[in-house]
Order: C-alpha cells, then structure tokens, then sequence
C-alpha cells in the first residue's frame, strides 16, 4: 500500500511542477498520513506547500474556517463540510489544488446514516471543488489507509482532468 500512495504521490508532484501549480491539504480521518505520502518524495516543496490536521470540529471552525452551521446542520463527515474545508484551506495556503478527508475510521463513532468507513474526500481546483464519498470497510488501519490512497487516486485525477481542460 505505501509503494502504491508514493508513486501516485510522485505523479501528482511531477504534473503539479510541470505546469507550476500548487498543493495544500486539510486532513480529518487520515491523520496527515495524504501529506505524509506527498512529503516522502524528494523534492515535493516545488509544489506541495502545506497541511492542516483538523480532528476536531473547533479547529475546522477556527482554523479552516468551516461555517458552525455546517458542522451542526451536516457533521464533519459531510459533503458540505469537506466543501468548505477544501475552499478555504486553499484560500489559506493560496494554493491552485487542495485536497480534504473527513471520515469515520472507527472502531466506534459510526452512526445509521455515517457508519464506520464513510470518507468524504473534496479536491479544491482553481474553478471549484470536487466531491468524493467513499465507504470502506475493514479497521481503523485499514479505512485510513484505504482512505490516503484513494485520496491520492482523486487528487491525481481531478489535477489532471483541470489540466486536460485548461
């Protein structure tokens, strides 16, 4: 799995330097582990600017400015909160791309309607913000995990899909 979110990593990287772009990152569920795989590849400050852990719904609040309405109304496990978090945090950082997790890794915390392994991933592109809901299974290793990579995967293809089409 972590040979797998470097070379994904080091794509990312390869095609932000290639066309002068920026990246930050906003990380819930996965602990800083999507900035961590950024920052293994050597050379990754060429474009990968910063992150944020924001764990607590204070922080995304007070940090990442995330509205408390939001936080009230839809939870931090929500498409509107991870909306926000991806906006602002690149705002922030004025970075070109942004990507966020929140989710519920578990083993407890999960809910009806939010059960263990609900990730929603959001892309921040220069134009908008793209959404992911993701529902994995497995432990608390294993969604967060599950959730690095295919955060990794999202980012590489919205940076790509914006770049194909600009």
């Amino acid at each position: 799995m972590k040979q797998i979110q470097f070379n994904i990593a080091e794509k990312i990287l390869a095609l932000l330097k290639q066309n002068d772009r920026s990246l930050s990152s906003a990380e819930s569920c996965s602990g800083g582990g999507i900035a961590k795989a950024l920052t293994d590849v050597p050379g990754c400050s060429e474009s990968f600017v910063g992150g944020v852990v924001a764990y607590s719904n204070d922080i995304k609040s007070r940090l990442l400015g995330v509205d408390d309405k939001t936080l009230e109304k839809f939870g931090a496990v929500s498409e509107e909160t991870v909306i926000e978090m991806a906006d602002n945090t690149s705002n922030i950082f004025n970075t070109d791309f942004c990507i966020v997790s929140s989710g519920v890794a578990g083993p407890s915390g999960g809910t009806m309607k939010k059960p263990v392994g609900t990730v929603w991933l959001a892309v921040a592109t220069p134009e908008n913000v793209i959404t992911l809901e993701c529902r994995f299974s497995g432990d608390r290793e294993s969604i967060r995990e599950q959730t690095i990579t295919e955060g990794l995967k999202f980012l590489n293809e919205e940076i790509q899909n914006y770049i194909d089409d600009n």
